[in-house]
């Protein structure tokens, strides 16, 4: 599957603020997180959101996004995402 534009995925402007991209990864976090959602595919989009909230909530990951997209300063990437969030690191953005 071809990769989407961060800020398609989590539904927000490329102008959006940490509180709005936070907002916006919680929302699609609870509709898609697998130990929630039965939907088809939820657990490739809820991986999706999170690769996407990892990069953008990050001021410094994010700033090489805006200028080098996916592949990063010289091709590097960023290093693979890992992932893993539970449903308790989900609800502690809550608190």
């Amino acid at each position: 599957m071809a990769k989407r534009d961060y800020y398609d995925v989590l539904g927000v402007s490329k102008t959006a603020t940490k509180a709005e991209i936070k907002s916006a990864f919680r929302k699609l976090a609870k509709k898609y997180h697998p130990d929630i959602s039965k939907e088809s595919g939820s657990e490739e989009k809820f991986k999706e959101a999170e690769e996407a909230y990892a990069v953008l909530s990050d001021d410094d990951k994010r700033k090489q996004y805006d200028q080098f997209g996916f592949n990063g300063p010289q091709g590097s990437g960023f290093g693979g995402f890992s992932g893993g969030m539970d449903m308790d690191d989900i609800f502690s953005m809550f608190g």
